[in-house]
């Protein structure tokens, strides 16, 4: 008992050794748990050990031959071993140092999108968001871990070579208690006194050659696959050509959301549906509505049973001030432009699909390979290195720290990659178990009552039905600026703000009729403020789109004259019987002939009916025109078009016209024959008609008395004889010609009182035009006469004579016999001085001398009583060297 036993002195060796390698340890900043592991390490096999603890072999070198204890070091020799320890560590035993790693913080932009966009997101799409945020924790974490503390721990092996496997190292597992007994096996090998450090080098050694890539590389690969997810899931949103579609989808989106026009549309329309027939007594009122949308409604007449007192309630809605009307028109605009844009291709449809593809050949592939890998993760490695010339073993067994860790983080991962790719699968029968280029409106049409809003297509039908998966409310809303009888609703109420009685007031003015007139131009509607002004005589409507005239007009009692040019109109039929016998005159301007609305021919009190448009191309030749039967006091019709003949049904008021005017625009009219009907006819105008020939259906018409055939290609007036059969014409309008003489039988219109021959091609005048002794104007202006005939002296009754812009050199004296001249236009000649006898012409109001070579005027101008310096037309230098006398008897009121 007082002598030791070999084993007593090996155990008090380990313990001193421990004991020494502890109290250095702990000098260097280990913890108290390394000194168990230093003993588990040092300690030899006790004798009577179990099997199990026989094969563990001892951290030393095992003993030389013939010694019965471990090599004894000296404290001074442990203490420095201690500190070569000390020095630098393995990679994966190196603490972290939370400076150098990358936070958790920096995958924040990954996972987050802007908020708006969030209304794109389906659900499954969030669920996704949701999992893919969970993988990519277990990513970083498994990664924190694999850098911070994942290593292997080995110990050799006793094996042999040859005979090693697996096998050893399995028997390292726990077993039973009865497994555990059994004898002291003493190994050797070769004896040297690197311990701790050759451990250390067989340790990483054994994790870069034995550890299975799977185990090594898990959590990066978990989060590598994750962020392209990630990607995957939100690149639509980031792709140049389909992110500009849904930043701007959005914001609209958004506005016509967030837009006070929106809540009144939808809350006038719930108004109008929950509207029921009236309970009680009824009271006696005409409704009628005012939106342009509600014109062909007919007025609800209710018959009074008894007096009652009316409560009158305030309106659920608050009317719209302008900014807010603004801002709602701007997306009127925006939302149109859009759908433009949008509808023309699929881009987002074929994006989002090919990224839903894209996932699910992940998913799969991931599933495949994790699952073939995951038992790859071992808690036990065997590892075979050829290091016995240094350690004297080259089989180890090694325990993976983190394995059971990474195991279960992996069974996680693919769990919640499961659940990703059953999501994804979903979202790919959504998009192909129906069809999501076609969005159709039906059933907010049904329930807001806006019958016009249109159904979509293409990338526009898909933001649709994505933004039904996240709040079908957000369509509804939208909807409403899809509607055109929502954008004229919210035209008339914004023209209601800007055009009140009072602004309307001071665009009243009189025509040149005398009539009070307003005119109204370019504007989005009709203010329901115009129905107030009950003094209004005619109304001038220019370029508005879509007029819809509503029961107000039957306000404007005074009204005669309207006036629609390109500006369609809608009438009811109530407001029809109101115009009926009331309208006098009106003017259609418009693209086509057929566009003029048809209740203008139904207004049988109407006398002058102005119309300007083209015939189409298959109704030019034969120049259809509505039935004018129902005109029982039509007087004057004006047709500007483009037609081959005279419309036939003009002969439909022949008996009553009095004035007919057809502007042809230059295409030649061929048929003139119906003409012939036109008994009553008194004035008429063929402008721009294409004649070359005076046409003979006139001369038919005995009782024509005024005629205007300007702008036309007549080169002869040789049928001008012809005009004697016109007894009551007193003006022949042959201007704008091609003219170059006039017959001498002109002498035979002897009643013909005003005669414009401007703008032709006039060299001469004959003689006998003096014979025309009724003359009163003659205008031949713009030609090229060289001199005037004497005998125009013999024109007593002429008042206006106009011989400007030609090329006259002097005067006849025997003009100047014509006493009642009132208006000589002589500008614009080669004239080099003027006659005394202009004197004579004391009832000159008006004479013109510009351009001209006179050096000075003569003194008898001063005789010209009726003649002041407004009405004299003349440069100033000539003015100025009339005598002081004369011009202050000229500038006299």
């Amino acid at each position: 008992m007082g002598q030791s036993s070999p084993d007593a002195s090996r155990l008090k060796g380990c313990f001193a050794s421990v004991r020494a390698s502890s109290g250095l340890l702990g000098q260097g900043g280990m913890s108290g748990g390394g000194e168990a592991a230093i003993l588990s390490r040092s300690c030899p096999p006790r004798p009577d050990s179990s099997p199990r603890s026989q094969s563990l072999p001892a951290l030393v070198p095992p003993p030389r031959p013939g010694s019965s204890s471990p090599i004894p070091r000296s404290p001074e020799k442990v203490s420095r071993l201690g500190r070569a320890r000390q020095g630098p560590r393995s990679w994966a035993q190196r603490p972290s140092q939370s400076g150098k790693m990358i936070p958790v913080a920096e995958f924040k932009q990954f996972t987050e999108q802007q908020p708006a966009f969030k209304v794109l997101k389906p659900w499954w799409d969030v669920l996704a968001e949701y999992l893919t945020v969970a993988m990519l924790m277990i990513g970083v974490f498994g990664c924190t871990l694999q850098v911070t503390q994942d290593k292997i721990i080995c110990l050799p092996s006793h094996e042999l070579r040859e005979n090693f496997s697996e096998a050893p190292c399995q028997q390292l597992l726990p077993r039973g208690v009865s497994e555990q007994m059994g004898g002291l096996r003493e190994v050797s090998g070769l004896k040297n006194n690197l311990d701790l450090q050759q451990y250390s080098f067989i340790n990483q050694l054994c994790y870069e050659t034995a550890l299975h890539w799977y185990a090594k590389y898990f959590p990066y690969l978990v989060v590598i696959h994750t962020l392209i997810f990630m990607v995957c899931t939100s690149f639509w949103f980031k792709f140049p050509g389909t992110s500009s579609k849904i930043e701007h989808f959005i914001s609209i989106l958004g506005k016509c959301f967030d837009s006070p026009w929106t809540t009144r549309a939808l809350s006038e329309v719930s108004g109008e549906n929950q509207k029921g027939p009236t309970t009680g007594r009824a009271t006696a009122t005409v409704e009628a509505s005012a939106g342009p949308g509600k014109a062909n409604e007919g007025e609800k007449e209710q018959v009074l049973v008894e007096p009652e007192k009316v409560v009158t309630e305030p309106p659920a809605v608050t009317l719209l001030d302008k900014k807010e009307g603004e801002q709602a028109k701007a997306l009127f605009e925006k939302v149109k432009k859009f759908r433009v844009h949008v509808e023309e291709g699929d881009i987002l449809y074929t994006m989002y699909i090919r990224q839903t593809v894209l996932k699910v050949c992940k998913f799969f592939a991931i599933l495949v390979y994790n699952l073939v890998y995951v038992e790859k993760i071992s808690f036990l490695v065997a590892c075979r290195v050829e290091t016995s010339e240094v350690t004297g073993y080259a089989s180890f067994c090694c325990n993976h720290t983190k394995a059971h860790l990474f195991s279960k983080l992996a069974f996680c991962y693919i769990s919640f990659v499961c659940v990703y790719g059953i999501t994804c699968l979903y979202t790919l029968y959504w998009l192909f178990h129906r069809p999501l280029k076609e969005y159709s409106f039906r059933s907010v049409r049904e329930e807001t009552g806006m019958g016009d809003i249109p159904d979509v297509k293409n990338d526009f039908a898909f933001m649709l039905h994505l933004i039904d998966q996240y709040d079908s409310l957000y369509s509804k809303r939208f909807a409403v600026f899809l509607s055109e009888v929502s954008e004229s609703r919210l035209k008339q109420l914004n023209l209601n703000h800007e055009w009140t009685p009072e602004k309307l007031r001071q665009k009243l003015q009189r025509n040149a009729r005398g009539r009070l007139e307003l005119a109204l131009c370019m504007l989005p509607g009709l203010p329901d403020a115009v129905f107030e002004l009950s003094e209004v005589e005619a109304l001038r409507l220019e370029a508005i789109c879509d007029v819809t005239f509503p029961p107000g007009l039957s306000q404007l009692v005074h009204l005669q004259e309207l006036s629609l040019l390109h500006s369609p109109a809608r009438l009811p039929f109530s407001l029809q019987i109101f115009l009926r016998d009331r309208l006098k005159v009106i003017r259609v301007k418009c693209e086509e002939l057929r566009e003029v609305p048809l209740w203008v021919f139904g207004l049988r009190g109407l006398e002058e009916l102005h119309l300007e448009g083209l015939f189409p191309p298959e109704l030019a030749r034969a120049a259809t025109l509505e039935s004018l039967r129902e005109l029982k006091q039509l007087k004057v019709l004006s047709l500007r078009s483009n037609a081959s003949k005279v419309p036939a049904s003009v002969t439909d008021v022949a008996g009553h016209l009095q004035r007919l005017s057809l502007h042809n625009d230059g295409a030649r009219l061929l048929a003139l024959n119906s003409l012939k009907k036109l008994a009553a006819l008194r004035e008429l105008e063929l402008v721009a008609c294409g004649l070359e020939r005076i046409p003979h259906a006139i001369f038919s018409l005995g009782a024509l008395q005024e005629l205007d055939l300007k702008d036309n290609r007549l080169r002869s007036i040789e049928e001008i004889l012809s005009f004697q059969h016109c007894r009551k014409l007193v003006t022949l309008r042959l201007w704008h010609n091609q003219i170059a003489y006039v017959p001498e039988h002109v002498r035979k219109l002897r009643g013909l009182e005003q005669l414009y021959l401007s703008h032709n091609k006039l060299e001469t005048l004959p003689t006998q035009l003096g014979l025309c002794s009724g003359l009163r104007l003659l205008d031949i202006s713009h030609n090229g006469l060289r001199s005037l005939p004497p005998e125009l002296g013999l024109l007593q009754s002429l008042q206006h004579l106009a011989v400007s812009y030609n090329a006259l050199e002097a005067l006849p004296e025997e003009l100047f016999f014509c006493r009642k001249l009132r208006t000589l236009l002589l500008g614009y000649n080669h004239l080099s001085q003027l006659s005394p006898q202009v004197g004579a012409l004391r009832a000159l109001s008006r004479l013109e001398l510009k351009g001209n070579r006179l050096e000075a005027l003569p003194e008898e101008l001063g005789n010209c009583v009726g003649l002041k310096r407004v009405g004299l037309l003349v440069e100033d230098t000539l003015y100025e060297g009339l005598p002081a006398e004369v011009r202050e008897k000229m500038e006299e009121e």
